[in-house]
C-alpha cells in the first residue's frame, strides 16, 4: 500500500491507500444533489488528463493545443490544469487544513474553482483540492507536484484484477433504493454511448436481448439511426463466453486497476468499454442488495432488506455531459460521419 506526503516538508497527507482505476463517472454527477465520496475508503486513482483550473476558451487555445490536452472537437472551455492529479476519498486525507479564501462553491460546499484549497499543516504549502459541492462526487485531489508517493510499510494488498469483476459485490444495480436511476449508471451509459457512436461511425446497431437491450435500448435508439447496414453488439468479458460468431462490437468491462478494456485472447476487433460494476450487473444480474450484512446466508437465499420499489417509470437516460465530454476526447470524433454530434446547432 502507498501513502502520499508533502513534497515540501514530508508530512503524511493520506492514510495508506491502494491504487485502482479512475472511475468513469468521476466528472459526471447530478446537478443540485449531494453526492457520496467518489472513491472507496483506502483507494486512490490517477487522472492522466489535464483537469481543473485554469481554464481557457477554445477560441483562444486553438485546435492543435486542445488536441494536446485530449480535446478533439470544439468545447467552451479547455482545462490547463495539471495532469496526473491523485484522487482519494475525503476520509483518507490527513494533516491538511482548508485555505479559507479559496473555498468558493455554488451553494452546498466547495467546488475547487480557485485551485488548491487545502494546505499542509506542516509547512502551509497548498497541496490538494477538496470538492464536495452539489453535483460533484466528494473528493480530495492531490496536486502531483506538491506530494510524493511512499510505501506505507503495511503488507501489500493484491491489486484488483479481472477476478474481482466476477464477484457478486462488484455489481452495481441500475437504480437506487429510493427508486431513481443510479447516477453512476447514467454516467456509464453516456461514456459507453460515446464509444459506441465512434466504433459504429454513427450506424445502426442491434443489441443483445436481455438486460443490455432493456436498459440501454431506449438511449441507443434515440442516438443512433435506424435502417440497413446494422452492426451487431454482444456482451463479453471474464467468465462470459464470447458469442459465436463474434458480434461486430463487444461490450466489455474496464480493468479495475488499469482501466483498459478486456479483450478475448488474440482478438483486436471493436470493443466498447463499460464501467466494470455496470458490466458485472449486465452479465451477472443476480442479487444486488446494497446494504452490508454480517455472516453468510445459505445458498439460494436472497436478502429481504433491499427496496422492492419498481424500476423508475422513465427510461435510463445517459448523462449528457458524460456523452459529450467522452466524445470530444476521442480523436475519431473528427470523422465526417460524426460531425452532427459536435457541430454547433
Amino acid at each position: 500500500m502507498d501513502l502520499f506526503a508533502c513534497a515540501g516538508c514530508g508530512t503524511e497527507l493520506t492514510a495508506p491507500v491502494s491504487r485502482v482505476a479512475l472511475p468513469v463517472h468521476t466528472r459526471f454527477g447530478g446537478w443540485e444533489e449531494l453526492h457520496p465520496p467518489l472513491m472507496d475508503p483506502g483507494t486512490y486513482a490517477v487522472d492522466p488528463l489535464p483537469s481543473g483550473p485554469p481554464w481557457r476558451l477554445w477560441e483562444e487555445v486553438g485546435e492543435e493545443e486542445a488536441a494536446r490536452r485530449g480535446v478533439y472537437a470544439p468545447v467552451y472551455w479547455v482545462s490547463f490544469g495539471a495532469r496526473d492529479r491523485i484522487v482519494i476519498a475525503p476520509g483518507d486525507s490527513r494533516s491538511m487544513t482548508l485555505i479559507l479564501e479559496k473555498c468558493e462553491g455554488y451553494c452546498r460546499g466547495v467546488d475547487g474553482r480557485d485551485g488548491p484549497n487545502l494546505a499542509c499543516e506542516g509547512c502551509g504549502r497548498a497541496v490538494a483540492t477538496r470538492v464536495d459541492d452539489c453535483g460533484s462526487w466528494q473528493t480530495v485531489w492531490l496536486e502531483p507536484d506538491a506530494v510524493v508517493r511512499r510505501a506505507s510499510g503495511l503488507p501489500p494488498v493484491p491489486p484488483p484484477d479481472w477476478d474481482d469483476v466476477e464477484r457478486a459485490e462488484h455489481r452495481v444495480p441500475p437504480y437506487e433504493p429510493d427508486g431513481w436511476w443510479s447516477r453512476r449508471w447514467e454516467a456509464a451509459l453516456g461514456v459507453a454511448l460515446a464509444h459506441l457512436v465512434v466504433v459504429t461511425e454513427d450506424r445502426p446497431v442491434t443489441l443483445p436481448a436481455g438486460p443490455v437491450s432493456e436498459l440501454f435500448g431506449p438511449a441507443v435508439d434515440r442516438c443512433l439511426p435506424a435502417g440497413p447496414d446494422t452492426r451487431s453488439v454482444g456482451l463479453a468479458g471474464p467468465g462470459v463466453r464470447t458469442p459465436r460468431p463474434r458480434p461486430d462490437i463487444l461490450l466489455v468491462p474496464r480493468h479495475p486497476l488499469t482501466g483498459e478494456p478486456w479483450r478475448p485472447p488474440g482478438d483486436d476487433g471493436p470493443v466498447v468499454p463499460l464501467d466494470s460494476g455496470v458490466w458485472a450487473y449486465l452479465s451477472h444480474p443476480g442479487e444486488t442488495s446494497p446494504t452490508p450484512a454480517t455472516g453468510v446466508l445459505p445458498d439460494g437465499v436472497l436478502r429481504d432488506d433491499y427496496s422492492l420499489l419498481p424500476p423508475p417509470w422513465y427510461p435510463l437516460t445517459p448523462d449528457r455531459n458524460a456523452f459529450e465530454w467522452t466524445l470530444v476526447g476521442l480523436p475519431a470524433v473528427r470523422a465526417p460521419r460524426l460531425r452532427r454530434f459536435v457541430d454547433p446547432g
